[in-house]
């Protein structure tokens, strides 16, 4: 395969691997386990002497050609595919940690991440602090002798903050840590988290990577002597292996990724400005536009925007409602990254099991609404939008 293919070429025929029959998609591999030629065989493919394939859980032909065309887009070493995002993540902060560590995290999470990092832990001894991920000064204040693992997604959910990796990732070095960073938002094709100096990148795969809401899916990249010394043991033991079908069907859907980013970004920027401009929004989030608060960090490690837009309706929770509820064509739905345009309120639904106080840290009032816009035509978008905010008292 050659390495040079740019990321549209990549994702339509990285890391594909034909059967004796020559198919031209690529086959699901939908059984357990492997068979062997002979006792010496099974005993070399178990000493690892034979790159075969050994057991659906440890990996398959159909997930492998995920996980390549996956490291050939992120340009990483090697990657494991997982059953969720949120699978992903816990083997990626998990799988290198034990009691007595420590974990300096972005508040600004998804609040499965956050449960992950202030609950589950803690439970085994690993302490977690939470900082404000804008300022580096507050990466570096919190670091101990015991740090092991940084992690952030930038931009976040749902407020759409910028966090400077390049630089959190000259701290975590310094500390002997690992940067995690979840890419989520800004997907694979407008930020490239190794490239900035992080040490490991992942994915919820059902977000953009699917991006037709029909599977989930995660994946774990990094160099392959992190991947073999942290991550391979507790994959194989712990079990959160992708199915081969979902992978299949993941590696349907990233085919055509770089054409439904594209207009997703599209179709995000021309709402982003009707909302800004529209009177009845006291603020809009979105990394394409000059007014975000990160901006010159954006121009530094993003070569996008975003598929996502984050605003605060005037008239909090009932104007937010009513928005949501007036719109046509969007639909209410805590997905993301959907070639079907998608919008929810955070405080009600993706962060509410947060405190009061977690949220108005994170700026998510009972105004904030998160759309993530689909591959419709931007004209209908805005109509419908204009039309929706039509409809809300001046």
């Amino acid at each position: 395969m050659s390495k040079k293919w740019r990321p549209a070429t990549q994702l339509v025929h990285g890391g594909t691997l034909r059967s004796q029959y020559g198919e031209v998609s690529e086959a699901i591999f939908l059984t357990q386990g492997f068979v062997y030629d002979n006792s010496a065989a099974a005993e070399a493919r178990f000493k690892g002497e034979d790159d075969g394939f050994i057991y659906a859980r440890y990996g398959s032909p159909t997930n492998d050609m995920f996980e390549k065309r996956m490291c050939m887009l992120e340009g990483a070493e090697d990657a494991r595919a997982t059953a969720s995002g949120m699978a992903a993540i816990t083997a990626a902060i998990m799988c290198q940690l034990k009691t007595g560590d420590h974990i300096v995290a972005a508040r600004a999470l998804f609040g499965s991440c956050r449960w992950v990092v202030e609950t589950l832990a803690p439970r085994y001894g690993i302490d977690c602090t939470l900082v404000d991920g804008r300022d580096l000064a507050n990466w570096e204040e919190a670091i101990r002798p015991n740090t092991k693992v940084f992690f952030l997604e930038s931009p976040t959910n749902p407020t759409l903050e910028v966090v400077d990796i390049a630089a959190v990732a000259r701290l975590a070095d310094q500390a002997g840590a690992t940067l995690v960073v979840d890419n989520v938002f800004a997907t694979p094709l407008f930020q490239k988290p190794l490239e900035l100096g992080a040490h490991v990148v992942v994915y919820s795969a059902t977000k953009h990577i699917d991006g037709q809401g029909r599977c989930l899916g995660g994946v774990v990249l990094s160099n392959k002597e992190w991947i073999d010394e942290n991550l391979h043991d507790y994959f194989r033991h712990s079990g959160p292996a992708m199915s081969p079908f979902n992978a299949w069907t993941l590696l349907k859907g990233i085919e055509t990724l770089p054409l439904r980013v594209k207009q997703q970004t599209e179709n995000a920027a021309r709402i982003a400005d009707l909302l800004a401009d529209s009177g009845k929004v006291a603020r809009v989030i979105y990394p394409g536009r000059a007014d975000h608060p990160q901006a010159s960090i954006i121009a530094k490690q993003m070569t996008g925007g975003s598929t996502l837009v984050a605003f605060e309706m005037k008239g909090g929770k009932d104007a937010a409602f009513a928005l949501q509820d007036a719109l046509d064509v969007v639909t209410i739905s805590n997905n993301l990254g959907d070639a079907k345009s998608l919008i929810t309120h955070p405080a009600t639904t993706t962060h509410k099991n947060l405190s009061d106080e977690a949220r108005a840290e994170l700026g998510i009032t009972d105004g904030t609404v998160r759309l993530s816009c689909g591959i419709e035509d931007g004209d209908d978008l805005l109509e419908d939008f204009a039309r929706a905010l039509d409809v809300l008292k001046a």
